[in-house]
């Protein structure tokens, strides 16, 4: 089964047949398919929905977030196959609230360009993001197309990139607004990402706050083999 998803065989979010089907076409017990699908299901590779209209379903590619690069969602999400799309919910000008002025080192209330999106990958809602950056730093840029990244908009109209950045990283639980959003059930995992990116100079420009669907995104961080206590055993 696994071979025949791996193969595209079967297409993301084809439903398998039941059990009594998959078993004989497979040639294997009720009791070893159930055991097989179990594997599957916690390796992500399927998914399981029960009750009427339910069944087994083969998942969605996962999109991976590399924690060693700063790279934009489209570019992100270009990279490994993906279609990349936005849409705008809201952008304007608003004041920094306390932790939005003290990432992006501004006075309180410091006007910052506030800009929400949903990213879609293949057109089904991946995240939403909620990006805030220094207003002051980037005149115009409410009049720039916000659909695609705006970090490549940054860098072409301001020359400014990311070079750094500090993520903090946690899982929690879809709410009513965010599950509408996102095209999930209320109380479905959520990875939580609030981000500083600062430019070549160690300054701060953005603080965001994105949230990732938990059954579309899988985090990769590459560690190192020591520490200054030494080396890891």
């Amino acid at each position: 089964m696994l071979e025949l998803i791996t193969s595209g065989s079967l297409e993301p979010g084809q439903r398998l047949g039941s059990e009594r089907e998959l078993a004989s076409d497979l040639g294997v017990s009720r009791t070893t398919l159930r055991q097989a699908l179990g594997v599957l299901e916690q390796s992500g590779v399927v998914r399981r929905v029960p009750g009427r209209g339910g069944g087994t379903f083969v998942s969605r590619a996962k999109i991976e977030r590399d924690l060693s690069r700063v790279v934009g969602v489209p570019a992100l999400l270009r990279a490994q196959g993906f279609t990349a799309g936005s849409r705008v919910i809201s952008a304007g000008i608003s004041a920094a609230d306390d932790a939005t002025a003290a990432a992006l080192e501004l006075e309180p209330g410091g006007l910052v360009v506030e800009i929400v999106r949903i990213r879609l990958a293949d057109g089904l809602p991946v995240s939403l993001e909620h990006a805030r950056l220094t207003a002051e730093r980037f005149p115009g840029l409410l009049e720039l197309p916000l659909g695609g990244s705006v970090y490549e908009l940054l860098d072409e109209h301001y020359g400014v990139r990311p070079t750094e950045a500090v993520e903090h990283i946690e899982a929690v639980a879809a709410g009513p607004d965010e599950a509408s959003v996102l095209d999930v059930a209320a109380g479905a995992p959520l990875l939580s990402i609030t981000r500083t990116a600062t430019d070549a100079a160690g300054v701060p420009f953005e603080f965001s706050h994105d949230l990732f669907r938990g059954d579309r995104t899988r985090i990769l961080v590459r560690a190192p083999g020591a520490t200054e206590l030494g080396v890891i055993s």
